[in-house]
């Protein structure tokens, strides 16, 4: 069993900055993926980022690229997402996730490709 559990997130001004935590905890990570999705009212939830455990490979969404920057920490078994030049349009629940399973990059883009995930973090952008 895996528990993840987001924090970080809070209001900030549009060009601002803000760094999420996800700590995971049960299982080593040394072989896994995780991954950060969003969901905004009333819309589906999207991917975000994701990082292969071992080997650090990254992927985005467009929308983020450039902005957002995901890493980890292996001997926390904590991911990071460092947001910088944030826009009300990124305004949502971010969630984190973790897959226990080899999978694609394109499988790591889509919510059902992930096994755990945390219970959310708000995020609100001001303009």
């Amino acid at each position: 069993q895996v528990q993840l559990v987001e924090s970080g997130g809070g209001l900030v001004q549009a060009g601002g900055s803000l760094r999420l935590s996800c700590a995971a905890s049960g299982r080593t990570f040394s072989s896994y993926a995780m991954g950060w999705f969003r969901q905004a009212p009333g819309k589906e939830r999207e991917f975000v980022a994701a990082i292969r455990w071992s080997g650090g490979s990254t992927y985005y969404a467009d929308s983020v690229k450039g902005r957002f920057t995901i890493s980890r920490d292996n001997a926390k078994n904590t991911v990071y997402l460092q947001m910088n030049s944030l826009k009300p349009e990124d305004t949502a629940v971010y969630y984190c996730a973790a897959v226990l399973r080899f999978t694609t990059s394109q499988t790591m883009a889509l919510p059902g490709g992930y096994d755990y995930w945390g219970q959310g973090t708000q995020v609100t952008v001001s303009s």
